[in-house]
């Protein structure tokens, strides 16, 4: 991180001129049946170089996360900045869409689809917004172009979006990622269980009642089943010793593992908390870019 903050403090004066961060937009959605906010990094030379660009999908923690938080809290602009200049990643888009329910946001969606089909935030993601942004803004709009990162709730997302839809993303970084084990969501109070899973899986379920069809389907081995063979490692896991996903993380690395696909897993001195994700985010933009311009070899 040291080496990271030299290079800011040596680069952001000469970048080039033009990166632009945009709050506070906002997308329609016949999904969801209203708009949806989305924050957005534009590149330096964005409208004056003619070229398209990959974009990298940013996806958001839960609780009281939102867009904004990777420009306010994490300053991921101005790694990207730093990071562009010196030519230790080529220059990028970067999306944070809003998965929040709605403003008081007493539901995680997890960038998911509800049980009961109410809210389709998933569906919007696949289906409306990716084509939809990357059609809006310079995108090369392929699968191979084209990643996310993700923090906790979004980095369980990230992991489910790209193992599920072989080819749509090139690969995922998920910081944090907030796999609960079998025990962990039966340990949930009612209060806990509703703002984090009353939407996912089932509102006003306890005890085994909540190991539903959609929790199974979400379960590391349920999920790597669904994976696409690879010679290159597409998913970076990285979180803190003293994270409490901990051990569902390890779960999804040993069932990746197994199973013969290639990954990257990290565990470092650290909570879930945003001074990780700071330390985190520069190596995890380098992972995407990587992948976003074969870097792996592959």
């Amino acid at each position: 991180m040291l080496r990271f903050l030299t290079l800011c403090l040596g680069l952001l004066l000469s970048s080039a001129a033009g990166a632009e961060v945009r709050m506070q937009n906002v997308i329609g959605s016949e999904v969801l049946g209203r708009p949806v906010g989305y924050s957005l990094y534009l590149p330096p030379g964005y409208g004056t170089d003619k070229r398209d660009y990959p974009v990298v999908w940013l996806l958001h923690g839960g609780g009281t996360g939102q867009p904004s938080d990777w420009f306010t809290l994490a300053g991921i602009d101005q790694m990207l900045d730093a990071l562009i200049a010196s030519g230790t990643i080529r220059p990028l888009i970067a999306i944070a869409p809003d998965g929040r329910r709605d403003e008081a946001n007493e539901i995680a969606t997890y960038f998911l689809d509800d049980a009961d089909g109410q809210v389709r935030w998933q569906t919007m993601f696949l289906t409306e917004m990716i084509p939809a942004l990357e059609a809006r803004y310079p995108a090369i709009a392929t699968g191979e172009a084209r990643a996310i990162l993700g923090i906790s709730m979004g980095g369980l997302a990230g992991i489910v979006h790209h193992l599920r839809n072989p080819g749509m993303f090139a690969g995922v970084a998920a910081l944090s990622p907030a796999f609960r084990t079998d025990a962990q969501l039966l340990s949930l109070s009612d209060d806990a269980y509703r703002t984090r899973y009353a939407g996912v899986l089932g509102a006003d379920l306890s005890a085994d009642a909540r190991l539903t069809r959609t929790w199974s389907d979400l379960s590391p081995d349920a999920l790597i089943a669904t994976a696409s063979p690879t010679r290159i490692p597409r998913i970076l896991i990285d979180l803190g010793a003293d994270d409490p996903f901990l051990e569902g993380a390890t779960e999804m690395h040993l069932a990746s593992r197994s199973s013969g696909l290639p990954g990257i897993f990290r565990v470092r001195p650290g909570g879930h908390d945003w001074p990780f994700w700071r330390e985190a985010l520069p190596d995890a933009l380098i992972h995407l870019d990587a992948l976003l311009t074969r870097g792996y070899g592959e």
